[in-house]
């Protein structure tokens, strides 16, 4: 048996002034059940494709490997993968990440860890961003919403998936993207990749995210390094506390050729438009 597609298709009926019952692609939402170093640690619904990468981003955004390497990622804990329909996948460190606590409640697309955490909490573990605020360029912010949107496979077929992107806040090069079901699950597939190609702190770069900026996005990025986030939609006030806490420059509002600024915090909020 295989891992499932990313996309089913179904037969649907459109209502119009011609009606049919036509094909129809839609995106795949199964659970991942995530363990570290054999211990369950979440439960959460995911499109599935980059495994490996939303595991241990999931790990590194969470606190939970605490600074230990990943020695290995691999489905199941136990025999094959197979038999948990490739819906288990543990990483380990070799028991050198502290015993993690099970954070089973977290069980949706939608929603992440949903309130449980807060500036206080994630000041207790990070610190702020030592490096200068990086710039909010919108050439560069368009340029990396453009091609983010145009290596969005996914949403090309389905219309209904989200997608976060790693791009160069200068130029506006978007060198990463990854899509799923769940906003919060995008992000972690990009911030596995970058740590399994050991390229974190991800300092001085740019994470777009084609959703809103939720304060989930912006501890994530947090944690991952990123020194500026780049949203379609608007942020919560508690994203952009944190954003300004964290010396994380965010942007909301990210369509056609204006952008609004919200951190480092201004004398006045600006709004940069071409």
């Amino acid at each position: 048996m295989m891992p499932r597609g990313k996309t089913a298709t179904v037969m649907t009926t459109r209502l119009g002034d011609r009606s049919a019952v036509t094909p129809d692609r839609l995106v795949v939402e199964e659970p991942l059940e995530v363990r570290l170093d054999d211990h369950v640690v979440a439960t959460t619904m995911r499109t599935p494709g980059h495994d490996y990468e939303l595991a241990v981003g999931f790990c590194h955004t969470d606190g939970l490997l605490a600074g230990a390497p990943v020695r290995t990622v691999r489905y199941c804990a136990t025999g094959s993968a197979s038999e948990t329909a490739y819906n288990v996948v543990t990483v380990s460190t070799g028991g050198v990440a502290p015993t993690p606590e099970a954070r089973l409640q977290r069980t949706t697309s939608s929603c992440g860890i949903c309130g449980t955490a807060s500036i206080d909490n994630l000041m207790s573990r990070l610190e702020p961003l030592t490096s200068p605020p990086v710039p909010a360029e919108l050439g560069a912010l368009v340029r990396a919403s453009s091609e983010a949107r145009a290596r969005q496979e996914l949403f090309e077929e389905t219309g209904s998936i989200h997608a976060a992107a790693v791009f160069d806040p200068g130029t506006g090069a978007v060198s990463l993207v990854r899509e799923d079901i769940g906003r919060h699950n995008a992000v972690d597939k990009v911030v596995g990749r970058l740590l399994l190609d050991g390229a974190l702190p991800a300092t001085g770069l740019g994470l777009f995210v084609s959703g809103r900026a939720s304060f989930e996005m912006v501890q994530k990025a947090w944690a991952a390094g990123f020194g500026l986030v780049a949203a379609v939609s608007g942020p919560s006030a508690l994203a952009v506390e944190t954003a300004r806490v964290a010396g994380i420059t965010l942007v909301g509002f990210l369509r056609g050729s204006s952008a609004n600024v919200y951190a480092p915090e201004p004398a006045v909020m600006r709004r940069v438009a071409g």
